[in-house]
């Protein structure tokens, strides 16, 4: 199983995250955090990194049930979904919550995992798939890592 769903778009990097953040806030998703991995390393360490952010999303009701369930599963939320750009191809992937909770042994917690990824995949497979040739396939595949 893999970690991760993933999906390229053709759209420039700043309105990739502005519709991903739109898809998930359509599927009960809110944006607690964004990271802008590339600034943060060039101003800690001076790294140079290509253009990478981090959305921590969260479906506060899912979340609620969840910190029910398992009360140190804070540890692992919010459910982290990336923009990047490599070469010009801009990618969103998002976390597999089912695959990130298999070491927590709470059958629960595992209904509720399963109810938060079908609705990430909801939310990417809202995003507009990229149309060049050799783009990934729709985001419910699920590429190994």
């Amino acid at each position: 199983m893999s970690y991760y769903y993933a999906k390229t778009l053709d759209l420039p990097f700043e309105k990739a995250i502005e519709v991903t953040t739109e898809a998930l806030k359509a599927h009960g998703f809110g944006v607690l955090t964004r990271i802008d991995v590339k600034d943060t390393l060039k101003q800690k360490i001076g790294a140079d990194f290509h253009p990478y952010v981090i959305l921590g999303a969260c479906n506060p009701g899912m979340a609620l049930r969840a910190l029910q369930a398992e009360d140190k599963i804070g540890t692992m939320l919010p459910c982290n979904v990336i923009v990047q750009e490599r070469d010009g191809v801009i990618e969103v992937a998002a976390v597999d919550p089912v695959a990130s909770m298999q070491a927590i042994r709470n059958d629960r917690l595992a209904d509720i995992a399963s109810k938060v990824r079908e609705a990430l995949r909801a939310a990417m497979d809202e995003l507009p798939a990229a149309r060049r040739a050799g783009a990934d396939a729709p985001a419910t595949k699920v590429r190994e890592k």
